[in-house]
């Protein structure tokens, strides 16, 4: 976490948002910004000056390009909510389905570079039968959507696969396919949580320090402002104003400092991926602070899913937990303690901690060479526990 400390007054705050890398995008976490005063007397002070720079908006924010995808594939399903993207080399197979995360940057993040893709990396290691879950910006007349809708379009993509995936959740989709897989854990046959946030009360992290000291009416004047929906755009141009720091972008993809005409395209086309955002229904945002992030009802079992309680202790698939000692958004243990609450067999469920980032589990150039491939083979093997 970077602390920033403002020039005319005498106190500290931290600002983030989504996915933070190393030191200008530590303000950056979770899916919309947030306040986390010093002190309870300086916290109306702070909101009202942090919603004042927000009501007037950025004039250079959403100038980017929307991101390519780079692995060939078409569009095998479309809803209001979510594009289904198939990816697939065979039409046989148990699918695996690529949960990307819902939150202010595009589901590109899985396939954003060539030579350096999440996605090419699983059909290289044998995944052939592949798609990725990629969330739409939310619409005007989306402002009211709920975890419940999103969970319910989940379920849609998987029925037309079959109704049975292998299921992978990052971040933000970590922990919509865990729901998922408590709601309907017949229909996934393994699964893959990587970098997502699930026992918020584990231990403290930047999302739930953030969540436990700022005020609710705080969140609700955000979505307000964007008249029912989180606004990507204005959100990136406040907390995150400043140019990324190169070093920062190297050391998310894990690339090293050569200078090379590869690496420079890799940062650009990170650079413009990360100006580049979408918006989320202003309802689900504040569901997903209340309920996921707040009350922890996830993995406290006190959650309710398309009109059924849901347990953990449900869920008896396989399942893999990938984590990074270094990540700046998810304590590793948020994640790691998934393993107590669900009812897999400990002989099922496997755990992998990588030296970097938040963002490494996905982009980065030595977790893709070295975790994913195993995660791949882990998940097409059908010889018993991993």
């Amino acid at each position: 976490m970077t602390f920033r400390k403002p020039a005319t007054r005498q106190r500290y705050f931290i600002v983030v948002m989504y996915q933070p890398l190393a030191s200008d995008l530590t303000r950056l976490a979770f899916m919309a910004p947030a306040i986390a005063a010093a002190t309870l007397s300086e916290t109306a002070a702070l909101v009202a000056e942090r919603l004042t720079e927000l009501s007037l908006g950025n004039s250079e924010a959403g100038a980017a390009d929307e991101p390519a995808w780079q692995t060939p594939h078409r569009v095998a399903l479309e809803l209001k909510t979510v594009r289904l993207r198939d990816f697939s080399l065979t039409s046989e197979g148990l699918p695996t389905l690529l949960c990307a995360p819902l939150s202010l940057h595009s589901a590109t993040v899985v396939d954003l570079l060539p030579g350096q893709s999440l996605v090419a990396t699983l059909r290289e290691a044998g995944l052939n039968r592949l798609f990725v879950v990629d969330w739409r910006s939310a619409t005007d007349d989306m402002r009211y959507l709920r975890i419940d809708d999103y969970l319910a379009s989940l379920n849609v993509l998987i029925d037309h696969l079959g109704g049975a995936v292998n299921l992978i959740g990052l971040c933000q989709g970590g922990w919509l396919s865990l729901l998922y897989s408590a709601r309907f854990p017949a229909k996934v046959h393994k699964l893959v949580l990587g970098g997502a946030p699930i026992d918020l009360a584990a231990v403290d992290s930047a999302i739930s320090t953030l969540v436990k000291t700022t005020p609710p009416e705080f969140f609700d004047e955000l979505v307000r402002l964007g008249k029912g929906r989180v606004n990507g755009s204005r959100f990136l141009g406040l907390w995150a104003p400043g140019k990324l720091s190169s070093d920062d972008i190297r050391t998310a993809l894990e690339i090293d400092e050569d200078g090379s005409d590869d690496d420079r395209e890799a940062e650009a086309i990170f650079r413009n991926w990360f100006a580049w955002t979408v918006d989320l229904p202003g309802a689900y945002y504040l569901e997903t602070v209340e309920r996921i992030f707040r009350r922890n009802e996830l993995a406290a079992g006190t959650m309710t899913a398309l009109g059924q309680p849901v347990s953990l202790a449900e869920i008896k698939t396989p399942l893999y937990l990938l984590g990074a000692h270094n990540d700046e958004l998810v304590a590793p243990t948020q994640l790691l303690s998934v393993a107590g609450l669900v009812g897999t067999d400990p002989s099922d469920i496997r755990r992998h901690m990588t030296p970097g980032g938040h963002l490494g589990l996905f982009l980065g150039q030595r977790t893709l060479r070295t975790v994913w491939p195993r995660i791949a083979a882990w998940l097409n093997a059908t010889d018993g526990p991993a």
